[in-house]
């Protein structure tokens, strides 16, 4: 089928690829030329595990380009630009609405299009979109037949295309019947699990095949709200209750293990540690607070997800200004940039607010990042730090070290090396990663969260 991806961020770029290897003719429009000119190199933009030797498998059906085509004959059309938040938090439609004028001036006499929203949007905005379209077709005088569908997405970075290859569900809000079965044409690949896993991206043990939840395009568009402002107050959570389980003398991981065991509760987003980050949770629970707030609607349990998100980053602070007593003129090092493992997004990233706040208190900070360096050290304004080439490189006269991005290769810290290296003795496991005695039986002070 053919297909069009506008924008080739995280969402439209690990789509695009993934549609494409499961047999569509894509392409993919960006309106940066070097981002362009990389993709067609074959080299991925962002750092996603499996995308780039993904990228290459796909590489016959896939077209990078920085024109939007003529639109033709049977085509979906997907919208996958960002949507920023606006200063009340709303998101921001500017690039979808440019997206959406773009395309009704480039369909063709007796096209038949879907145009998909995978943009998180706000609610109401298939319709925006829709309307959008049809007035410029009437301003051109064409003809065509085009519905307008809600598609959004699920990914998480750091395992997009796993998530792509092999969805949860497919929800599609739409009231035009025959742009729901376009799109399950689009998707019947996915959906029948048909066809050959990519070596590097296996498809999971015992893997059901993926439901197509069909629905209206207000309802699939609250759905993405609700699945990341719950996902979000999950990781709140039980950050909560490790605030309780450190007075109280319990180990939160533990309890954590011992509820998601409850196949109600579930295990995943329960990890207990610095909080979340990201250009998701933050954007989304921020934007559904919003259109809450336009309803005259309070969403107090969602609020104080965000509230406690927040306090979380600070308390790691004060754990470290507990052990250390006095903050001013100490050296701390940050193990972690991004705002989780397996990505290089600096987004909302916890860090950054370690980072800052360990500044406004007097601290120097070094940092050191497998994947993120060159991301961070792009920042503007730039981080007043030092950028350390290795962990062990880092540790070198620190006072206190937190580990703050849960990176495998922090699993597996050189901890006599990092001991030997640091001046102070404390180590803060902001993500509960290591093994508590094993930092302890090299004299230093372990201090996890919840434990």
């Amino acid at each position: 089928m053919n297909t069009v991806i506008i924008g080739t961020g995280y969402v439209g770029l690990t789509t695009g690829v993934a549609l494409a290897y499961v047999g569509h003719d894509v392409t993919a429009v960006d309106i940066d030329p070097s981002i362009v000119d990389r993709l067609s190199r074959g080299e991925a933009t962002i750092h996603e595990p499996g995308l780039e030797e993904l990228l290459h498998l796909a590489q016959d059906r896939l077209t990078f380009t920085t024109e939007l085509p003529d639109l033709s004959g049977e085509t979906v059309v997907v919208i996958a630009v960002g949507t920023p938040p606006k200063e009340n938090g709303d998101a921001d439609m500017a690039y979808v609405d440019v997206a959406a004028r773009q395309i009704a001036e480039r369909i063709q006499p007796g096209a038949n299009l879907v145009v998909v929203n995978k943009s998180t949007v706000p609610i109401g905005s298939a319709r925006h979109v829709e309307g959008i379209v049809r007035r410029t077709l009437r301003e051109r005088g064409v003809e065509a037949t085009v519905a307008v569908a809600s598609n959004p997405e699920f990914l998480a970075e750091g395992r997009a295309v796993r998530d792509s290859l092999y969805p949860d569900r497919i929800v599609v809000g739409s009231d035009d019947e025959a742009a729901v079965e376009v799109l399950r044409r689009l998707y019947a690949p996915l959906l029948e699990q048909a066809f050959e896993p990519p070596p590097g991206v296996p498809r999971p043990d015992r893997m059901p095949l993926p439901p197509l939840i069909t629905t209206t395009a207000t309802s699939a568009e609250l759905t993405k709200y609700a699945a990341n402002s719950f996902l979000a107050t999950k990781i709140s959570f039980i950050n909560e209750f490790a605030g309780l389980a450190e007075r109280v003398g319990a180990d939160v991981t533990q309890v954590a293990r011992a509820i998601g065991l409850d196949d109600r509760i579930g295990t995943r987003f329960l990890h207990a540690g610095i909080g979340w980050g990201g250009s998701c949770f933050g954007k989304d629970t921020r934007a559904i607070l919003a259109t809450a707030e336009g309803y005259d609607f309070p969403m107090p349990v969602v609020q104080a997800a965000v509230d406690v998100n927040y306090q979380q980053r600070v308390r790691i602070v004060e754990k470290l200004q507990e052990h250390l007593k006095v903050l001013r003129g100490t050296t701390i090092g940050i193990l972690g940039l991004a705002f989780k493992g397996d990505t290089d997004d600096l987004r909302d990233a916890p860090a950054l607010t370690l980072i800052e706040v360990l500044q406004e208190r007097g601290a120097q900070v070094r940092v050191h990042d497998p994947v993120a360096m060159d991301n961070a050290q792009a920042l503007e304004p730039p981080l007043d730090v030092t950028y350390a080439t290795d962990p062990l490189d880092l540790a070198d006269g620190c006072d206190a070290i937190v580990v703050a991005t849960d990176w495998d290769v922090y699993r597996q810290l050189p901890l006599d090396d990092v001991a030997a290296a640091m001046r102070g003795r404390v180590l803060v496991d902001a993500r509960n990663l290591l093994d508590p005695d094993a930092v302890r039986a090299r004299q230093l002070r372990y201090v996890g969260v919840g434990r």
